[in-house]
This record gives structure tokens, C-alpha cells and sequence, in this order.
């Protein structure tokens, strides 16, 4: 299968200038790399042995060892690149069930991921911890992520494991980090271990894919899979680098490649995202609104993130979300991949038209009805329009 891109080319940087938070993009690049070769360990473990390392969160969707220990990790890199006390970050996940006397054999195995992964931060130009972490240790530098956003001052936002369903059924997850200064998304970055490099695979029912991954050598470029897409913002490039092969080390930045949305603007050839849980969002209002547009092709449901990173690459062209009434979208879930996707050359809004607000705290406040993300200004034209005409005779 011809792949139309090469990824393993290195690009320069010579276009990009990295004056501005070009340190912060660095570390996060590193640390967000270093947490997708976590995740994928600790998934092919869970995948292999259902060794039962998965937790249940108040509203039921499942935890792994994997959410603390990227959280223990990115929390810990970003706190020795610029000291803990100029560092503050916004996380999806707490302490509380680590902390517990019951969840003793948890937490160890969360202690010797995060010390597995540590050990290979000179890989990646990062000093390591003298000695191993220590329990009390991870459990700090977890709960060190206790920031509530805001519109003064800068902030990290991260989602340590966000798809966190696709994660344990062994399809597409993400890991975002993204930093906000005075209420605004300044950089992002989204790391997707299982994003296939030839998008044709990205359709496939994941069980299928794992087949083929196990009986495809591991150099082959038809299912070379998992990259880490990052831009700045007001710097008009998004980049791609593929995830770092065994035995390698990290190169920063010259192994990436510039990505670009799509140039598709006719509706009857686009491609449009759709959440694959029903939970928080309507499959039946987006369904309409991509009838009504023209839309033919058969919809790209992934879990996470992965839609953003799927419209940056090219691979899409629309993702559009309605949350069900009740529901409050959180900003970890969104800050890295408007970033990536306005730099990539793409448009995201609510359904309004209006910017996306990241200064009110963990919550995107005054949201109109719902997020459009679209490739170009042409498509979100026209699915602005649609939502307009369609949402008085909707139930949401």
C-alpha cells in the first residue's frame, strides 16, 4: 500500500520561528512523547493480560494506570524544566482513589510505570531522577496538578489519557497538553500512539488492526503507527513527528513534518468526525446536519482527540459536537487541538461562529450550542448555516 507521505524525511524548522515559548513547546513535545511510549506498554499489557488495572471515575468511564502515571509524568518533567513553583497545570484526574488503603497495589503499579518511563528521559535530552520515584513522590506530583484555570496568568492544561473507552478496548486515545496564557491557547500538543501514518488503516475496526500490527514487521512503513502533532500559535505551521522507534533517540525539532488541512471545500467529498460514545453527544442531530450539507461519505467515529489530529493531518475535513443537555465541555478536551488545527490552516468555533472561551476555568463557559472544526472557511460557512436553519426543530 503506497503511503502518500513520508514520514520518516526530516524537515527543518527554518520557516518556524521559535523564539516565543519555544523552551515550553520543547519540554512539551518531549513530555507528551514520552507519555505515548508509557501508554503504549501499559496497553498492550492491559490488552494481554486484562490484569484489572482499571479504575471506575464517578461518571463510570473507566481509569487506568495510565491516566496517573502520564499525569505523574508530564507533571514532573514540566516541574524540573521550570521549577514547581512557576509551574501550574489544570488535570483531569486527582488523588483520591490512589490515595486510598485499598488501592495500595494500584498506586505501586502506577509508581513503577512512571519510574519505567522516567528512566528513559535521556532518551529524549531530559535528566532523569537520581534515584527512583518513591509512592509519595508520584502521589505529589499528581496532585500538584490542582489549578482551576482562569483568565490571569499562564497555565497547563492536560488530559493524561483523554478516549480513555478507546484506550482499554485497544482503539484511538490521546494525550493533550496545550499551555494558556492570559485566557488564550498559546501552544498544543497531541500525542496519538495509535494513529496509523496511512490513513486507510484509520477506518478499520481496531480489533483487525492489532492483527495486522502483530504480523507487520515493526520497520514496515504500511502500518508505521502513533505520532505527536504540535503547534504554536501564530506561527501559520503544525508539525508531525512519528514516535520514537526502540533504540532511538528523540531528535528536536529536525525530525518532524509540516502538516496542512485539506484542501477539500465540496461537501460531497469531505469527510466529517464524529464522537463515538452517545453519551454526551448526539449521533442523530450531526447525522442531519451532514445530510443537509451535502455530506455523502460515511462519517469517521474515533475516540478523543483524535479528530482534531485526523482534520489537521488532511485525513478529514469536519468535526462537529452537540452535547446532550447537562453536559459542560471541559477545556482539556479541546485547548491542544484548536491550536494545532487554526495552525494547520482550519477553523474552530461554536456553533455560533464565535471563538472558543478557555478563560473561565475547567469549563468552556457560553458556548452556543455546540463546537464546529472544519478545514477551511467555505465548510464551516456552510455547517454554521445548516445549524442555524436545523436546531429550533432539533430536541437537543
Amino acid at each position: 500500500m503506497d503511503n502518500p507521505q513520508d514520514y520518516s524525511d526530516t524537515l527543518e524548522f527554518e520557516s518556524m520561528d521559535l523564539e516565543k515559548y519555544s523552551r515550553e513547546l520543547e519540554i512539551a513535545v518531549k513530555a507528551v512523547h514520552m507519555a505515548c511510549l508509557l501508554c503504549q506498554r501499559v496497553q498492550q499489557s492491559l490488552l494481554a493480560k486484562n490484569n484489572g488495572h482499571v479504575q471506575s471515575k464517578d461518571d463510570d468511564s473507566p481509569v487506568t494506570v495510565a491516566d496517573w502515571s502520564v499525569q505523574a509524568i508530564v507533571s514532573w518533567v514540566l516541574s524540573e524544566a521550570f521549577g514547581s513553583k512557576n509551574v501550574s497545570i489544570v488535570a483531569e484526574e486527582d488523588v483520591q482513589v490512589l490515595s486510598k488503603s485499598d488501592s495500595i497495589h494500584l498506586l505501586d503499579a502506577v509508581t513503577k510505570t512512571v519510574n519505567t518511563c522516567l528512566a528513559e528521559a535521556p532518551c529524549f535530552g531530559l535528566r532523569a531522577p537520581t534515584v527512583p520515584l518513591s509512592t509519595s513522590e508520584v502521589l505529589e506530583a499528581i496532585s500538584r496538578c490542582n489549578s482551576t484555570g482562569g483568565s490571569h496568568g499562564r497555565f497547563w492544561v492536560l488530559d493524561p489519557v483523554d478516549g480513555t473507552l478507546g484506550f482499554v478496548r485497544g482503539d484511538q486515545y490521546a494525550i493533550a497538553l496545550a499551555l494558556i496564557e492570559g485566557g488564550e491557547p498559546v501552544l498544543g500538543v497531541l500525542g496519538c500512539p495509535n494513529y496509523p501514518m496511512n490513513k486507510e488503516w484509520l477506518s478499520y475496526h481496531n480489533g483487525y488492526r492489532r492483527i495486522i500490527s502483530r504480523l507487520t514487521s515493526e520497520t514496515s512503513e504500511s502500518w508505521d503507527k502513533g505520532c505527536v502533532i504540535y503547534a504554536r500559535k501564530g506561527s501559520g505551521s503544525a508539525w508531525m513527528q512519528p514516535l520514537l522507534s526502540k533504540e532511538k533517540k528523540f531528535v528536536w525539532p529536525n525530525s518532524a513534518r509540516h502538516i496542512k488541512v485539506s484542501t477539500i471545500d465540496d461537501p460531497a467529498l469531505a469527510t466529517f468526525c464524529e464522537p463515538v460514545e452517545k453519551a454526551n453527544s448526539s449521533h442523530s442531530f450531526t447525522a442531519g446536519l451532514a445530510h443537509s450539507v451535502g455530506l455523502r461519505n460515511q462519517p469517521l467515529r474515533v475516540y478523543s482527540m483524535v479528530k482534531y489530529a485526523a482534520i489537521a493531518r488532511g485525513d478529514a475535513e469536519i468535526f462537529m459536537k452537540f452535547a446532550r443537555a447537562g453536559y459542560k465541555e471541559k477545556i482539556w478536551d479541546h485547548a491542544a487541538g484548536v491550536v494545532i488545527i487554526q495552525e494547520a490552516g482550519g477553523v474552530v468555533t461554536d456553533a455560533g461562529g464565535h471563538p472558543l472561551c478557555f478563560s473561565k476555568g475547567m469549563y468552556l463557559e457560553g458556548l452556543d450550542r455546540g463546537i464546529i472544526v472544519c478545514s477551511g472557511a467555505r465548510l464551516h460557512e456552510k455547517i454554521i448555516n445548516a445549524v442555524d436553519a436545523s436546531w429550533n426543530s432539533s430536541s437537543l
